[in-house]
């Protein structure tokens, strides 16, 4: 299972091209605000807008050693007005682009084709530009994507609401279907990430101006002024920063921004009385996602892979588990269900965790979650993949945008609830929206190719396999990834035939 954002980042290459290091140290100064006060009659045609963009008015940087130049991090961030700037993002089919719409308060504004290559960021949304002041020089500009959602969100206007509903991220399965990106009413969002998106610079006063792309501009209403934002960059060379503290730029409101999460701890103890026979009301839907990421292993007879399952219900999948007496590394799983307003309405007993004491899991798995079997291709069963038992997390965002989604769950890693040898209960959740991604860096989870002939065979990822969890649809839980082996045994190789026009991650493992 991917276990973090880190390690996804680096197998999704989800945000890479946001975060350019080294970058420099910037000093913002004081008087930070750019925005020109407004006419009554400009102020009237912007209230329209979905927003505008700031940045400080001056900012400093330094050179460090013999360096002639530096990268400097762009604090620009995009301000919403008095409504939430909400995108929502949706690819109908593999083989479609993925379209955008902006939830205006007038009604929805649809996106220029395009605008989405992938759910991890708006494509070319500004342009970097930068002028020496001294010399005249113009850097060449560049264009730059955007992810609107952001950790790094803060309240502009004391009435502002307190709190954000927005996704905090922007990172996706390469088979993802929905996104959400938001900037809450009276908030600001960083474009380029916590960290900022760097500029090279030398020595000299530069004039640093991020500017909305005209066709974003226009679906967003933006006027030149709110679309552009403009920074004085002085950068010095280092000297001894023993002697005082330039400070660390602008600060984050770690933690803003997020709305309450519902409550991840397990029930006290084992229900009593009745299960609920006749589940009725929100309930959750397990499908999977083709199987992604093939390739062969080193040696060249085993198949890897990484399978996703996701929650496209209504309600999120919530699994405690209550160890047995005795002290046997057992528990008995009970599945719980709720209601719209999200008040617990009953449960099922549906199985068991066991307590995996490999060297690389060491911690507690439910059985019945997931299978992956490699068919013929006739369908017929060639391979079945010993990796049986998950520790289930929100790993990838799938669809944000389906009814009930978590925009923000609580449990994107495995240390929020697989739990430790002596563990007494635990829960594990699977919000709606949200996929658990495994993929192949623990061992057991390939298929062994010896004694296969070459051929074309099929990666079947089923979720709910023995239909012991409860949901609104079991006829959505197979998805099948058509391969082609070749090679010959202790050298096979796979040819992965593209579906739509995805394009999968180049590097996996």
């Amino acid at each position: 299972m991917i276990t973090s954002r880190p390690r996804r980042a680096a197998a999704l290459a989800a945000t890479a091209a946001l975060a350019l290091a080294p970058l420099a140290t910037l000093t913002v100064a004081a008087d930070a605000s750019t925005a020109p006060p407004s006419s009554p009659a400009t102020a009237r045609a912007e209230a329209t807008a979905a927003g505008s963009l700031w940045a400080p008015r001056r900012a400093e940087a330094q050179l460090y050693g013999s360096r002639e130049s530096t990268r400097v991090s762009l604090p620009v961030r995009f301000v919403a007005g008095e409504a939430p700037l909400e995108l929502w993002s949706n690819r109908p089919s593999y083989g479609e682009q993925i379209r955008t719409v902006w939830k205006a308060p007038d009604g929805d504004v649809t996106l220029p084709t395009g605008s989405m290559s992938t759910f991890n960021a708006l494509d070319d949304f500004v342009r970097i530009s930068a002028k020496n002041l001294r010399t005249g020089k113009r850097l060449k500009s560049r264009l730059a994507d955007v992810c609107l959602n952001s950790y790094g969100g803060e309240r502009v206007r004391p009435d502002a609401p307190a709190y954000s509903p927005y996704p905090q991220y922007c990172f996706a399965n390469p088979y993802s279907l929905g996104s959400v990106q938001g900037v809450q009413a009276g908030w600001s969002s960083p474009l380029f990430g916590e960290e900022g998106r760097g500029v090279r610079l030398t020595r000299g006063q530069w004039e640093v101006t991020t500017t909305v792309t005209p066709r974003y501009a226009r679906a967003l209403r933006l006027s030149p002024q709110q679309a552009t934002a403009t920074t004085r960059v002085a950068v010095t060379r280092e000297h001894d920063h023993d002697d005082h503290d330039h400070g660390e730029g602008e600060g984050h409101s770690h933690g803003a921004g997020r709305t309450p999460a519902p409550d991840a701890r397990p029930a006290a103890a084992a229900p009593t009385g009745p299960e609920q026979a006749d589940v009725e009301g929100p309930q959750p839907n397990l499908r999977s996602l083709p199987a992604w990421g093939i390739d062969m292993a080193g040696n060249g007879n085993y198949l890897r892979f990484a399978a996703t399952v996701w929650n496209a219900g209504d309600s999120p999948l919530v699994v405690d588990g209550f160890r047995r007496a005795g002290g046997k590394p057992m528990m008995d799983a009970y599945q719980y269900f709720f209601d719209a307003s999200g008040e617990q309405t009953g449960y099922q007993q549906i199985g068991s965790f066991e307590f995996d004491t490999k060297p690389s899991h060491q911690h507690w798995h439910f059985r019945d979650f997931a299978s992956y079997t490699l068919l013929r291709a006739d369908k017929s069963t060639a391979v079945v993949s010993k990796k049986e038992a998950f520790c289930l997390a929100n790993t990838d965002s799938i669809d944000q945008t389906v009814p009930g989604a978590d925009w923000n769950p609580e449990n994107t890693d495995l240390s929020t609830d697989c739990g430790s040898p002596g563990s007494q209960s635990l829960r594990q959740v699977l919000s709606a929206g949200w996929g658990d991604t495994y993929a192949q860096f623990r061992a057991g989870q390939s298929f062994s190719l010896k004694g296969l002939p070459n051929g074309t065979y099929y990666i079947a990822t089923i979720a709910n396999p023995a239909d012991r969890l409860v949901e609104s649809d079991y006829d959505d839980n197979v998805a099948l990834r058509r391969i082609v082996i070749g090679g010959k045994p202790g050298a096979r190789t796979v040819k992965v035939p593209k579906i739509g026009i995805i394009e999968e991650p180049t590097e996996q493992w």
